[in-house]
């Protein structure tokens, strides 16, 4: 008896724990062009092997997505749409996940102010969904109420300025905003007036209010914008000029200040480029910027000051990498134009990126965000 219970015991303990739920990773897409909405797979992570995509929900050009930070039931989208509903301005849909398939049902839908909204972000209490609108040139903020529906916007502001570039610095073009880990402030990548608008968030009525206004290199085109986990620093990605400014951030005061000169994401050789997204890792040594024209993922390593090095570029085996996502050890980059996402195992040491050899087809894929 004793030899069969040791037995069972080692059975038992080589076998692999299974979590209760999966890793799902949902993908927003450009609609029209074999893409109905947002499509779903689930990501092994031991293996890093991605299942065949399946429609989560049908939705208009669903851009970009954002999870609920406290209710994992839920999941954002915004349309990247001129008219929505009929109506002047693009729209943000709530819906509700089912934990087991991972599907979608919509539960409501709301107009977000501006037109072509291309960026969701949810405070830390989950009480405020804000969006940035491209072509409205404005952010703006909705409540989350009890029961995961979005209530009409509370404050929508309108970004003002140009910049030198006279094709597309014409007016404002507000192109993603986030908030600190405190949940006490919003950042806004304005990529026409080259500037981080920042903003004081009230979570209890989801109002924001102007805070502060940082200008980055004329030119440049902020886009998208990451914090280091220590809360001490922060990135932006200039689309037009290729480069990252860096920031040290002071979280008592919500205060922005740039360190040193912008840093090129791309080889010396290359010049026919823009750049998409930035994310800095979990771990805090790395900071990860994805490059199209050139298609690879630019690596950096973050110093102590909160500066970068550059520490070389990965294909993404794709054309036109968007958005990608860190879930887990992997990193998941979405190719626009060659409809794939591609998955990367993370060197945690020297921050690398390998291939794991899954891929799956997306069509037109812009956006990845994974669940825990």
């Amino acid at each position: 008896m004793r030899s069969l219970l040791y037995c069972l015991a080692m059975i038992t303990s080589l076998t692999p724990t299974v979590a209760d739920d999966p890793t799902f990773v949902y993908f927003g897409t450009y609609t029209g062009k074999g893409s109905e909405g947002i499509y779903v797979s689930t990501l092994d992570q031991q293996t890093g092997k991605l299942s065949e995509p399946v429609l989560a929900a049908k939705v208009m050009s669903p851009s970009f997505l954002a999870i609920h930070p406290t209710n994992r039931d839920f999941l954002y989208a915004v349309s990247e749409v001129q008219t929505s509903d009929g109506k002047k301005g693009g729209g943000v849909t709530a819906f509700k996940r089912d934990s087991k398939s991972g599907l979608l049902t919509k539960v409501n839908a709301q107009l977000t102010g501006g037109a072509h909204p291309c960026h969701v972000s949810i405070d830390p209490t989950g009480k405020c969904l804000m969006v940035a609108n491209y072509s409205g040139g404005n952010v703006g903020s909705l409540p989350i109420l009890a029961d995961g529906s979005l209530g009409e916007m509370v404050s929508l502001h309108q970004h003002t300025g140009k910049s030198v570039d006279k094709q597309r610095q014409e007016g404002p073009h507000a192109h993603s905003i986030n908030p600190d880990a405190a949940g006490k402030y919003a950042f806004a990548a304005d990529l026409g007036t080259d500037e981080i608008r920042s903003y004081k968030i009230d979570p209890e009525t989801a109002k924001l209010t102007p805070h502060q206004i940082v200008k980055v290199p004329a030119g440049g085109g902020p886009r998208h914008f990451t914090f280091h986990p220590s809360g001490k620093f922060a990135y932006t990605n200039n689309e037009m000029t290729s480069t990252v400014s860096c920031f040290t951030y002071d979280a008592a005061t919500g205060t922005l200040t740039l360190i040193g000169s912008p840093i090129s994401t791309l080889p010396e050789a290359v010049k026919d480029n823009s750049t998409a997204e930035i994310r800095a890792h979990r771990d805090g040594k790395f900071v990860y910027v994805s490059n199209r024209g050139h298609n690879s993922i630019a690596i950096f390593q973050v110093n102590d000051d909160g500066s970068l090095t550059a520490k070389g570029h990965v294909s993404t085996e794709g054309k036109t990498p968007r958005n990608f996502g860190l879930v887990g050890d992997f990193l998941l980059a979405a190719n626009q134009d060659t409809n794939n996402v591609v998955v990367f195992r993370i060197n945690k040491e020297t921050g690398g990126l390998t291939p794991t050899g899954s891929s799956v087809k997306v069509g037109m894929p812009v956006c990845v965000i994974g669940t825990p």
